[in-house]
């Protein structure tokens, strides 16, 4: 057996594209002792990634010649550590590549849910980002108004329904007739705003009369400029993705007159890494399992299926093609 492995050759000037990957085969990586050799069974695809292509960011950059990397979810084929056993779910960074070997103490074992995709998705960063990032940065409170944007998107989907759940009016950002529709009909959106079809000043007047309590923001860029004048007194900015700036040789500058803003209706303005509050992530799985098994919480996972396709989902993930988390399917889980 060999392993398949996908390498960036060259560097995007601009836009990604698929020419920036290669395909190759190399030897069956051998686990050492206290290793585990894992098989690759599904790769979450993330807009953040293409960030990594331009420098440092919460991770190291990356180079020519590097296999892409990705953290999936995998199952052990052998170990040589009693931390793990053939069969078990991990997560582990494995990169875009059929098999790897590293370190038992750097897989995380998982518990055998199923589907399997959910432990990428509403119990994975996706669901975990929403939950923290909302009801920690953004610190919603019955009867004010959520904005969402990207809100068909992994983490914007649900972070709308837990702003429902928190009995607030929720209105979610998206492109396209098909993911606005998604957000009213299916998860429960009080209003949908389609970015690329309305005049977004006009359309956050009309559906936040009372301006923003609180925007969750996964875009940047010209929706977060539109979108700032139209917030509440006392008004929370949960900046948890910057989309816009990713795909792009030279990530714009920051919106003009922020600190106007934030100065004259006394807003906060927050980041975040999930990483933040890992501490913390029983409580949070806790809640979004109870909405789950409850269906109070809506999951749409965006399901690919071929090793070969990477490339091209990450290129589609980046065109706004996703609703809901997409995932690429490497190999079925032998159990």
């Amino acid at each position: 057996m060999q392993n398949r492995q996908i390498i960036l050759v060259k560097l995007p000037q601009g836009k990604l594209t698929v020419d920036c990957f290669q395909t190759r085969e190399a030897p069956m990586p051998i686990p050492g002792p206290e290793e585990v050799l894992l098989r690759t069974l599904y790769v979450p695809l993330d807009a953040a990634s293409r960030a990594w292509m331009q420098g440092v960011t919460y991770r190291s950059g990356l180079q020519v010649g590097d296999i892409m990397a990705a953290t999936a979810l995998a199952e052990v084929v052998e170990s040589r550590s009693p931390l793990l056993a053939a069969g078990d779910l991990v997560l582990a960074e494995t990169g875009w590549q059929t098999f790897t070997a590293l370190p038992a103490a750097e897989a995380l074992k998982q518990p055998n849910i199923v589907p399997h995709t959910h432990l990428l998705s509403v119990y994975g960063v996706p669901g975990l980002t929403a939950y923290f990032g909302l009801l920690e940065c953004g610190r919603p409170k019955a009867g004010e108004t959520v904005v969402v944007s990207a809100a068909a998107g992994a983490v914007g989907m649900f972070a709308g329904q837990i702003a429902r759940l928190h009995g607030c009016r929720t209105v979610g950002i998206a492109g396209g007739a098909a993911k606005t529709a998604l957000l009213t009909d299916r998860l429960g959106f009080d209003a949908a705003i389609d970015y690329k079809a309305e005049n977004l000043h006009d359309a956050l007047s009309r559906s936040c009369p009372n301006g923003i309590d609180v925007l969750f923001d996964n875009v940047g860029g010209d929706i977060l400029a539109t979108s700032l004048p139209h917030m509440a007194k006392q008004g929370r900015i949960v900046c948890c993705g910057a989309v816009s700036q990713y795909d792009t040789a030279s990530p714009p500058a920051a919106p003009a007159g922020i600190s106007g803003l934030l100065i004259v209706n006394s807003l906060t303005m927050q980041g975040f890494l999930l990483a933040d509050f890992l501490q913390r992530q029983e409580q949070g799985l806790a809640a979004l399992t109870a909405w789950v098994a409850e269906e109070k919480l809506v999951v749409i996972e965006d399901l690919i299926t071929g090793f070969e396709l990477l490339p091209a989902a990450l290129v589609g993930l980046l065109a706004g093609e996703n609703i809901g988390k997409r995932i690429v399917q490497v190999a079925r889980c032998s159990a």
